[in-house]
């Protein structure tokens, strides 16, 4: 059975749900991957109305689709940042407070374990998300830093990210952490980092998304065999590399769509990544779960960019084959 294709709905967060809902529907789409925030979905809601998720499930089936995961990345990347003002913009009030970032953080860390038990409680198994990193504006070491700055990052990840993850395998809940940069985890060596850190936790995967890899220069399939039992959930992202010597891959502090960027985002089909080769690295591992658009490029009409995907991952979301091709060549089977 071909994998169904769904869309994060992070990126239309100007949208009520019922009308995301009706626009994806008729499209194609055959669920949502709920963005946490706004009437998308709602953690506290989900814990303290005890029929939010019936409704919520009964909205979704109103328009024949379903929901295999609930995403709540920007929590997520306040529970390991430095946290400053740019975070206000991204977290729930309840969650900022005063703004002080010890308190920052740990109120994101309740509500990340608060995010597995609305999981449970809706019927899903997987939270996509972010981890954040203390050590991101480290990446190139200089002024010269102590390595031991870097141990101490992923020291903290386990020390914070621990007790989160316990929360999610007690409600049989995992979290599929987007490999992405100015995360702790952004390309397949810190990855592999990262999971030595958290001890193999067993709740603890990636939501493997292509399209932070490609331009990177790391290659998405060969990642996709190096965790083939850590691929949690599946994101349908495309970006263009397009260096032309003069901007390089650290985009020059030019916004996303200035065409000046040496990479952007791209709707899909239209960017660098081998999406044929994604899919049969899929196939190798035996991944059954969702295919997950997420919509994100700046020079393409959205709703445009919406009906194109669906229509992309649908034609190349093909199974393995259930025979060799040589197969009739066995003497074995008989006519």
């Amino acid at each position: 059975m071909a994998r169904p294709i769904t869309m994060i709905t992070g990126q239309w967060g100007d949208m009520k749900a019922e009308d995301l809902f009706a626009f994806m529907s008729k499209i194609g789409y055959e669920g949502a991957e709920l963005a946490c925030g706004g009437d998308h979905f709602d953690v506290r809601r989900a814990l303290n109305e005890p029929d939010y998720c019936e409704k919520k499930h009964a909205q979704l089936k109103k328009y024949n689709m379903s929901c295999w995961a609930i995403s709540n990345h920007c929590l997520g990347q306040a529970v390991l940042d430095k946290i400053d003002e740019r975070h206000k913009a991204v977290v729930p009030d309840y969650v900022w407070g005063d703004g002080d970032p010890d308190g920052v953080a740990q109120r994101a860390i309740e509500e990340m374990k608060n995010t597995a038990l609305a999981a449970r409680k809706f019927g899903v198994n997987i939270v996509t998300g972010f981890t954040g990193s203390s050590i991101w504006p480290l990446l190139y070491s200089f002024p010269p830093i102590s390595w031991k700055e870097i141990d101490a990052g992923f020291e903290l990840l386990n020390e914070r990210w621990t007790p989160i993850l316990d929360v999610f395998q007690e409600n049989g809940v995992k979290f599929a952490l987007e490999v992405h940069p100015t995360e702790i985890a952004f390309d397949l060596y810190t990855a592999e980092r990262a999971l030595e850190a958290l001890n193999n936790h067993p709740a603890f995967g990636f939501n493997f998304d292509p399209s932070h890899l490609i331009w990177q220069g790391v290659d998405p399939a060969k990642f996709i065999r190096r965790f083939p039992d850590r691929i949690f959930h599946v994101h349908m992202k495309d970006a263009a590399v397009q260096l032309d010597g003069m901007s390089g891959i650290l985009a020059s502090h030019l916004n996303f769509g200035d065409s000046r960027r040496g990479w952007d985002f791209r709707s899909l089909g239209h960017g660098s990544v081998n999406f044929e080769e994604i899919i049969r690295a899929l196939n190798d591992i035996d991944y059954q779960g969702p295919l997950s658009v997420e919509w994100e490029d700046s020079g393409m009409d959205r709703e445009f960019g919406a009906k194109e995907a669906y229509e992309f991952v649908k034609k190349i979301n093909f199974s393995p084959s259930k025979i060799a091709f040589d197969g009739q060549f066995d003497t074995s089977v008989k006519a």
